[in-house]
C-alpha cells in the first residue's frame, strides 16, 4: 500500500523559487507516472473528497482546463469562481476571502494580476495556494515546460535556453527556475522592456546572459522560447510594442543558429507572424501541443505534493 509523507507546514506554490531542486526532480518523476497513467487509462484518484477553489481575475483557457479536469480526474471536486460571481470583485478584504474560503476547499489555483494580491491570499489561507499566473510570475507553465524539454531531451541541466521577447512573467519565472536546476537562460528583450532582476527575485547574473541581437541569443541554444508581444493587461500599449518588438519575431534563421536539435517552445495562445513564424511554431522543431498538453500532467503532480507530500 502507498503511503504519504504529509508536509508538517501549509506549501504555497506562489513562485518556482518556492521548491528545492530535489523537489522538482521528485515532481518531475511524478508527472512522468501520472502522465502515463493518464494514458493508460489508469484510474489514480488519491485526491477523493478533496476540493480545488479556482478564483480567476484573468481570463483562461489552458489554466482553467487543466486545473478541473485534473482535480477531477484525481478524485477530486473544482468551486470556479470570478471577480464577477465572488466577493472578490465587490471589494471585500482579500485577508477575508482567504479566511473563508480556505475553511471550505481543500487547496486554491488564483489567476490575478499583482503578485502582492496572492501572496495576501496565501498569508491568511489555512490551505495550499497554487499561483495560475500573475503579472509577475508564471510557475505552474515553466513547471510544464522543464518537463516537456525532459521527455524530449533529458534533463535540462547544463542547457541553454533562449528567450526571445518580453522580459514578463514568463520570462522571470524561468530566470528563477535556471538558478535553482542549473541551466542558463540567453534573454533578448527590445529597449524598455527587460527582465528586473528585482523583480524575477534572483540572488545573481550567473545563470542568464543579457543579448541586445536576439539572433545571438538563439545561437547555440538548445530550447528557443516566446511569448505574445503585449500580455493581459497591457493592451494599451499594443500599438507601441508592435513597433518595439518587430525585430523579436523567432523565425526559422533564429532556430537555424541554435542546436541542429533545439526545441521551439510558446506557452499559447500564439499570434503567427507576430512573436513567431507560422512556419517555427507549426515546424518539426516546435513541441507546443506536448508543452500545453503538459500542463495538465504537472498541476496534478504539484497539487498531489502539496496535498499529500512525497508519496
Amino acid at each position: 500500500m502507498t503511503t504519504a509523507t504529509t508536509p508538517n507546514a501549509i506549501r504555497h506554490y506562489l513562485q518556482f523559487s518556492d521548491l528545492t531542486a530535489d523537489e522538482y526532480a521528485y515532481l518531475f518523476d511524478r508527472m512522468a507516472i501520472i502522465k502515463k497513467k493518464f494514458k493508460t487509462y489508469e484510474k489514480h484518484q488519491p485526491l477523493t473528497d478533496r476540493t480545488l477553489a479556482m478564483i480567476f481575475e484573468k481570463a483562461s483557457t489552458r489554466t482553467r482546463v487543466s486545473f478541473e479536469a485534473g482535480m477531477y480526474q484525481l478524485g477530486g471536486s473544482v468551486v470556479h469562481l470570478t471577480t464577477g460571481d465572488s466577493q472578490l470583485g465587490r471589494a471585500e478584504p482579500i485577508e477575508d476571502s482567504a479566511k473563508v474560503i480556505s475553511r471550505m476547499v481543500d487547496i486554491v489555483m488564483i489567476r490575478t494580476y499583482e503578485q502582492t494580491k496572492i501572496d495576501t491570499f496565501a498569508a491568511h489561507s489555512r490551505v495550499p495556494v497554487i499561483n495560475g499566473l500573475t503579472n509577475e510570475f508564471h510557475p505552474c507553465q515553466i513547471l510544464a515546460d522543464i518537463f516537456t524539454y525532459i521527455e524530449h531531451r533529458g534533463s535540462i541541466q547544463g542547457k541553454t535556453i533562449a528567450w526571445v521577447g518580453d522580459g514578463n512573467n514568463m520570462a522571470n519565472t524561468w530566470l528563477q527556475a535556471a538558478e535553482i536546476l542549473g541551466f542558463t537562460v540567453h534573454v533578448s528583450t527590445p529597449s524598455g522592456y527587460e527582465v528586473d532582476q528585482s523583480i524575477a527575485g534572483i540572488r545573481s547574473g550567473d545563470s542568464y546572459k543579457v543579448f541586445k541581437d536576439p539572433m545571438e541569443a538563439c545561437r547555440g541554444a538548445d530550447l528557443v522560447t516566446t511569448d505574445v508581444w503585449t500580455s493581459m493587461g497591457y493592451e494599451s500599449e499594443n500599438e507601441a510594442r508592435r513597433k518595439a518588438f518587430a525585430d523579436w519575431c523567432v523565425d526559422e534563421d533564429m532556430m537555424r543558429i541554435a542546436q541542429p536539435d533545439a526545441l521551439f517552445m510558446h506557452c499559447l495562445p500564439a499570434h503567427r507572424g507576430e512573436e513567431v513564424q507560422a512556419e517555427v511554431i507549426d515546424g518539426p522543431q516546435s513541441v507546443v501541443w506536448d508543452e500545453a498538453e503538459n500542463r495538465l500532467h504537472a498541476q496534478k503532480a504539484l497539487m498531489e505534493f502539496l496535498l499529500l507530500g512525497r508519496l
